[in-house]
């Protein structure tokens, strides 16, 4: 799966190489430049469309948003290509970012760049959002910019904080410890044998780095039923 920022939208490589576009519009209009995707155990993919690929030519190309709003979507499971229906799910975000699902999927957590805070949605049966409330507020030496997001197999949220490393935050969203690299963070996954290993891609360097904890599949594979918090 990946989010194509400057093409504008959301494809999957399949297993022979071809290209299936899963998203480039909603209601006809193009997306703005999509971020960061999840996929839910049924199949449905969701994903956040921030502004930051046409703001400028930086890491984009600079062009009006066709939406005028930054959203989170959800492309319904199947469908003509392999995509569904693109919907809206939350749209009062400054900058949406990264997006997790809790280990049970009763969650979303999204982080607001933007707005400096990670907000946690419920996720209703028909797979729409409800009570987007305020799970951590950044806070940093710079003040911390959330991006990617990461849980691990306790309930603990591990956080891209950009020029302040990695934070780790508690299931009731206390800050309980930093990782600090020297370097601008974007992005962090678990992966090795046992899913030990927090790999942390920074600026100009891929850090990897050895834990006592262990990261769940951002995906829903191995998923153990661990309720919300």
């Amino acid at each position: 799966m990946s989010c194509e920022q400057g093409n504008r939208r959301v494809t999957r490589t399949e297993h022979d190489g071809s290209i299936t576009v899963l998203a480039d519009r909603w209601q006809g209009k193009r997306l703005n430049s999509p971020n960061d995707a999840a996929v839910k155990s049924d199949g449905s993919v969701w994903f956040s469309d921030p502004d930051f690929g046409i703001t400028s030519d930086y890491e984009g190309y600079r062009a009006e948003s066709e939406i005028g709003r930054n959203c989170v979507y959800r492309v319904d499971p199947g469908g003509a290509g392999g995509g569904g229906d693109v919907r809206v799910v939350a749209d009062s975000l400054g900058a949406p970012n990264g997006l997790v699902f809790s280990d049970d999927e009763r969650q979303l957590f999204v982080s607001d760049t933007r707005d400096g805070v990670i907000r946690v949605f419920d996720v209703r049966e028909d797979g729409s959002l409800s009570d987007g409330r305020v799970f951590a507020e950044a806070a940093g030496r710079p003040r911390a910019r959330f991006d990617n997001l990461r849980f691990d197999d306790e309930g603990r949220l591990w956080v891209a904080a950009m020029d302040d490393g990695v934070h780790c935050y508690d299931p009731d969203g206390t800050l309980i410890g930093r990782l600090v690299i020297p370097e601008t963070v974007a992005n962090i996954a678990w992966g090795g044998g046992k899913r030990n290993r927090l790999f942390i891609a920074a600026q100009s360097s891929l850090y990897s780095v050895v834990m006592g904890v262990t990261g769940t599949h951002p995906t829903g594979a191995g998923r153990r039923g661990r309720p919300s918090q």
